[in-house]
């Protein structure tokens, strides 16, 4: 389980990369993933301080930190 958890972790960072800031709530769509999966991928990456949130009105976004 850790190692699919790295590996969406991977996933995410690609697609931020690629796309800029994505909606959360759009997120496992996009990668094509479970949300349970995508959200401790994303999880893995803000402990390791790589991604940003930003929340405008009840929407929360992510992007990569640059």
């Amino acid at each position: 389980m850790k190692d699919q958890i790295g590996q969406v972790a991977g996933k995410i960072w690609r697609t931020l990369e690629t796309k800029g800031e994505v909606s959360l709530a759009q997120l496992p769509k996009i990668l094509k993933e479970k949300d349970a999966t995508a959200y401790q991928g994303l999880g893995w990456l803000a402990r390791e301080g790589k991604v940003n949130y930003r929340t405008e009105g009840t929407r929360t976004f992510v992007s990569v930190v640059k």
